[in-house]
């Protein structure tokens, strides 16, 4: 196999004791959301385009009730491949807001 014997052996081993080979978990400060809510978060942001980052950080409660950051949003956000920016304000968005909210 060409790999030394104390490898073998430490992964054996290291099998043995946590019954996985990615070996025991790491130390590191704790998530502040669930899979779930990272989840609902890019879901929001998909489904509503002028929803900014601070805004969705004020409507969402992490762990144990607790805020969020915008920063933390963003990087929610940055992970699934969105940026969290302001939509563009220029002389055709006006036109386009003023043709979309004048009633019918």
């Amino acid at each position: 196999m060409n790999v030394n014997r104390k490898t073998i052996f430490r992964l054996k081993q290291r099998i043995h004791e946590t019954d996985t080979e990615s070996g025991r978990p790491r130390s590191g400060r704790p998530r502040c959301t669930t899979q779930r809510q990272d989840r609902n978060l890019v879901r929001n942001h998909m489904n509503s385009r002028l929803l900014s980052a601070s805004a969705s950080s004020r409507q969402t409660r992490g762990r144990n009730n607790q805020r969020i950051s915008a920063n933390t949003v963003r990087r929610r956000l940055s992970t699934s491949g969105l940026r969290a920016r302001r939509p563009y304000i220029g002389p055709l968005a006006y036109v386009l807001v003023a043709h979309t909210s004048a009633p019918s």
